[in-house]
C-alpha cells in the first residue's frame, strides 16, 4: 500500500538505527548472522536474559547490531567476557558471534579452555578464511597456499581443522556449516541454544573484498564450491572432516554428547550444598 512501510520479521531483535550495515556486497557474514537471529528466535529462549558477545573483526560487528544485551569486547577476548557472563549469572543465555581470526588466533588460547571446562555457552564462528577487516592478512583458518597480502606467493602455514580442534578441546556440541545450508545451519543453532554445554558451530563464509579478489573468487564461484563440494555426514568423526575445496567440503552435526558444565562442576567441588 502506497505510503506504508513494511517490516523485516527481524526487525524486533535488530538495532534498525544501524542498518545499514558495514558488511561488503557478496559476503557472507549477514546470511549467517541472520540464521543467528532466527534461531535465538525459533528457539525459545527467553531473549530478555540472553546476551551476544562479539570480538574484533568483521563478523565482530554483530553484537552491534542486535537488539539484545551486547559487548563488542576486545580482540580475542570474546569468550572470556562470555565466560564471566555466564558464572556470573548461570540464567543468562550468552551467545559468541565472532570470526575465525578473534575467536582461533588471538583468542585461540580462550577458545581451548572455555571447552575444556565445558563453559555453557554457544560460539558461532564465521570463517571466511583471513583477517577481513584489516586487510586480509593470513589467518589460522587460512588454506594452504591461499594468497593474503602477508603471504603473496601463498600461504605455506597448515590451517585449524576447527571441529577437531574444538573436538580435542572438550566441546560437547560441534557442527560446522555453509552460509549456503542456511536451514541446516539455523537448525544447528536452534540445537545448540537450547542445550547445555560449550557449543561450537562453524559457518564458512565468502570475503569476496579480502580474500576472494586474491585468489581469483567470487562470491558465486564461493557458493558453487560449498553446493558441489559438500559432503553432509552427521555424525562424522572430527578427525575425518576435510575442508578442500578440490576434493570436498565435510559438513554436518558431528558431536552432541553430554557432560557435566563448568557451574555444575565448580558448585559440586568448591560450594557442595549450595544448590540446596
Amino acid at each position: 500500500m502506497s505510503g506504508s512501510t513494511s517490516k523485516h520479521p527481524l526487525d524486533f531483535i535488530i538495532r534498525t538505527e544501524r542498518i545499514p550495515h558495514i558488511w561488503c556486497p557478496g559476503c557472507g557474514i549477514g546470511t549467517a548472522f541472520s540464521s543467528c537471529l532466527i534461531a535465538m528466535q525459533t528457539s525459545g529462549i527467553d531473549l530478555t536474559k540472553t546476551a551476544m558477545v562479539s570480538g574484533i573483526g568483521c563478523s565482530g560487528r554483530g553484537a552491534g547490531y542486535v537488539k539484545l544485551d551486547s559487548y563488542h569486547t576486545t580482540h580475542g577476548r570474546a569468550i572470556p567476557f562470555a565466560t564471566g557472563m555466564k558464572l556470573a549469572n548461570p540464567e543468562l543465555n550468552v551467545v559468541v558471534f565472532s570470526g575465525d581470526g578473534d575467536l582461533f588466533a588471538i583468542g585461540g588460547n580462550h577458545f581451548i579452555h572455555a571447552a575444556r571446562r565445558n563453559v555453557d555457552i554457544t560460539v558461532i564462528c564465521v570463517n571466511n578464511f583471513n583477517y577481513g577487516m584489516t586487510g586480509g592478512q593470513a589467518a589460522a583458518t587460512t588454506p594452504n597456499s591461499a594468497k593474503t597480502p602477508t603471504t603473496p606467493l601463498g600461504n605455506p602455514e597448515q590451517p585449524f581443522n576447527l571441529p577437531l580442534l574444538a573436538y580435542a578441546s572438550g566441546a560437547t556440541y560441534i557442527a560446522r556449516w555453509t552460509m549456503l545450508h542456511t536451514r541446516d545451519l539455523t537448525k544447528s543453532i536452534e540445537e545448540a541454544l537450547q542445550r547445555r554445554g560449550f557449543s561450537f558451530i562453524e559457518v564458512l563464509a565468502p570475503c569476496p573484498t579480502g580474500y576472494g579478489r586474491r585468489n581469483r573468487q567470487k562470491p558465486i564461484e564461493s557458493l558453487r564450491l560449498y553446493q558441489e563440494r559438500a559432503i553432509v555426514k552427521n555424525g562424522a568423526h572430527p578427525a575425518e572432516v576435510v575442508l578442500d575445496f578440490d576434493q570436498g567440503i565435510t559438513l554436518g552435526n558431528f558431536v552432541d554428547v553430554d557432560r557435566p558444565t563448568f557451574t555444575e562442576a565448580y558448585d559440586k567441588i568448591c560450594r557442595p550444598g549450595s544448590s540446596g
